[in-house]
């Protein structure tokens, strides 16, 4: 196959428009290209008047490639490099099944793979299935009772599934492709093969999870529903079983001698039970801040200007970053365009918030996260899990200056740059389903975060103008964007337990859905080599 890169089409191109740019590429008829795939599809919109598609693409020809990449003298064309994936030797020989905890992105990989190897694997999930989970947090949303194990952060599909679906990584790994691939094979647009910035929608998303479901029990595997990990049982540095608590609350024990910890950034029970254990864990930086909503045709205007709303452009989203002079670094995350900001709250008498996007993204606001980073010798001690604890706190204060009801604290851009207590919406209506309490979102993120961020919003207003529009609301907090811990591991994935596999964004290794994915699938694959060494941490 051959690699062109960079071909650009008008928003409005006939579907004839790549195979006649590809030919002119290369420098031969179209008739001589049997085949052509899109691989990547981006927007330029540097220049508000001219938005284009850029492609890069790969083709098949009936003739010698290395000719027509001769012919074509352009750096943009190439041999296009096949994806190698190194497949584990399968060295596992154990009378035990493995044991997924925690159901989200990089256990239902994990637990997938170690299916398909044939080795029948028991997942437990805290939370409970998509469908049930859906039920409980939109009870949440509507009637504010909380379900503890059942909510945005816990449940079949992981906290992913109640966010915008985003497929976009900074990781360079063979394995993203893969897990792209299964993806589509499981109901999502095939589109994400190619966009530059995928997503599936959380409408769309739960319904491809339940698939991977489907095929990891067709193939001998269990999923336990509303099983919370509760101990691990260990002898001489290894692990021998697991204990949980079944659905009525009764105390199971498991044996097993392979433990895979998906749990997920907000297991804050399970981390300080392995954390008790002596599983050997660091801290680990992490963000917090506010989320930020605009109208969402107000955004697509700032970024395409006179074409905005055009049917092939969809919602518009934006990235930025900026340091502050003797502040801290600031960032957008997990853009939403199109998406409302939800409460996704997973411990009674604390308030979080995240964003989320179906996969249409067509509703009235846009948002995304405004965040700093926040390193460890910021947290209140040395303590492994001081981090958490500052989660925590930040999480209490927002709960109590809400009302003490899940209504989120929240603030107009323009307030919170004057150091004023905003009394009321302005033009923007906040999308937060639990709802907001307006005032001074300063009472409750601490002030090395919002002083970096009053000046954040001043520098990125200037990268896109008018991101500081007073009536913007910022609704806050958030503090879940990644793990203030990550446990130790050795290049075998195991922890100073044998037969401890910690995977994912709980355990401090991944950063989105496909990260995740991709480290439980690494997960897995160690799990298959089985080698089992003295401990490397030790």
């Amino acid at each position: 196959m051959i690699k062109i890169s960079e071909l650009k089409a008008p928003l409005d191109a006939p579907d004839t428009f790549l195979l006649h740019a590809a030919s002119k590429a290369l420098r031969c008829g179209e008739k001589e290209i049997k085949s052509l795939t899109v691989t990547k599809k981006a927007v330029d919109s540097r220049k508000k008047d001219n938005i284009f598609f850029v492609y890069n693409v790969e083709a098949e020809v009936t003739g010698n490639e290395d000719d027509f990449i001769k012919r074509s003298g352009s750096p943009k064309v190439e041999k296009a490099k096949p994806v190698i994936i190194k497949e584990p030797e399968i060295r596992r020989n154990s009378e035990f099944r493995p044991v997924v905890a925690g159901f989200g992105p990089s256990g239902f990989f994990a637990a997938l793979t170690l299916a398909r190897a044939g080795f029948k694997p028991i997942v437990l999930e805290r939370g409970r299935d998509v469908d049930s989970r859906k039920r409980d947090v939109e009870n949440f949303w509507n009637t504010r009772e909380l379900d503890e194990n059942s909510n945005v952060q816990f449940g079949e599909g992981g906290a992913g599934t109640f966010s915008d679906g985003k497929l976009t990584t900074g990781i360079k790994d063979g394995l993203c492709k893969k897990v792209l691939e299964e993806f589509v094979a499981k109901g999502a647009p095939e589109e994400i093969l190619y966009s530059s910035k995928p997503h599936i929608g959380t409408d769309k998303l739960g319904e491809v999870v339940k698939h991977f479901r489907e095929e990891i029990i067709s193939l001998g595997g269990e999923v336990l529903f509303g099983c919370r990990l509760t101990d691990v049982i260990t002898f001489n540095k290894t692990v021998y079983g697991v204990t949980y608590t079944d659905p009525d609350g009764r105390s199971v024990d498991l044996e097993t001698d392979t433990l895979l910890l998906c749990i997920g950034h907000s297991a804050r029970d399970t981390i300080k039970m392995l954390y008790s254990k002596g599983v050997k864990m660091m801290q680990k930086p992490f963000s917090v801040g506010a989320r930020i909503e605009h109208p969402r045709e107000f955004i697509d205007k700032a970024q395409y200007g006179k074409f905005a709303g055009h049917p092939k452009l969809g919602s518009a989203d934006y990235k930025m970053a900026c340091h502050p002079e003797h502040g801290r670094g600031a960032y957008t995350f997990c853009m939403c365009p199109g998406g409302t900001v939800v409460s996704a709250a997973s411990e009674k008498g604390g308030v979080v918030v995240n964003g989320m996007s179906e996969y249409a993204r067509d509703a009235e606001n846009s948002n995304s996260a405004l965040l700093v980073g926040i390193e460890p010798a910021d947290f209140p001690s040395a303590d492994v899990l001081s981090g958490v604890e500052l989660q925590r706190e930040i999480e209490n204060k927002a709960f109590v200056l809400g009302g003490g009801d899940y209504r989120a604290p929240a603030q107009l851009v323009g307030d919170f740059l004057r150091d004023t207590p905003s009394v009321k919406i302005g033009g923007v209506k906040p999308s937060c389903p639990t709802g907001v309490t307006m005032g001074d979102i300063r009472r409750v993120l601490p002030k090395k975060a919002t002083d970096t961020m009053a000046d954040a919003l001043l520098k990125m207003n200037r990268m896109l103008e008018g991101f500081a529009m007073p009536d913007a609301v910022l609704t806050a907090p958030e503090t879940r964007s990644s793990s203030p811990v990550r446990i130790l591991r050795d290049e075998f994935y195991q922890t100073n337990i044998n037969g401890l596999y910690p995977c994912g964004e709980g355990a401090g290794y991944a950063g989105g859905i496909v990260s995740a994915a991709v480290d439980g699938i690494r997960g897995a694959y160690a799990v298959l080599e089985d080698i089992r060494v003295e401990s490397l941490l030790d």
